[in-house]
């Protein structure tokens, strides 16, 4: 259920509820279109009833095979694994904060990217093996 499919005017409201529903499609691996989304449930909730705990068990697995190049010791690499764990989650909560329902509950879009070049800094500090 997209807010532009429903017949809603373009607008910077709507521009953030698709990019937020675009963060969910890559982090998750899910569309909103899939299967699980027939019913009564939809990506937004989806991802927001998995919110803060178990938002790991909804994420894309495929971006947990992360090399860390350089990381030898086992106590820096699980560091730097919790680290991309809290980004992903980070980044889950802006997708669902920028995708309610209701307009004013919405993120706006500057909060949005302080948020997201946040996350970008705290993820490339792994890449750093800070």
């Amino acid at each position: 259920m997209t807010e532009y499919g429903m017949g809603g005017e373009v607008s910077t409201f709507g521009d953030i509820y698709s990019y937020g529903i675009l963060l969910l499609e890559i982090f998750t691996g899910k569309k909103p279109t899939d299967e699980i989304f027939n019913g009564s449930l939809s990506l937004h909730q989806f991802a927001e009833l998995a919110l803060p705990e178990r938002a790991m068990e909804i994420v894309d697995q495929s971006l947990l095979l992360v090399e860390f190049e350089g990381l030898n010791e086992s106590q820096t690499h699980t560091n730097a694994r919790g680290r991309l764990e809290m980004c992903l989650v980070s980044i889950i909560s802006v997708g669902v904060a920028c995708s309610m329902i209701s307009i004013k509950d919405r993120m706006e879009i500057g909060d949005a990217m302080v948020e997201m070049q946040g996350i970008r800094d705290l993820y490339l500090g792994v890449g750093r093996n800070n």
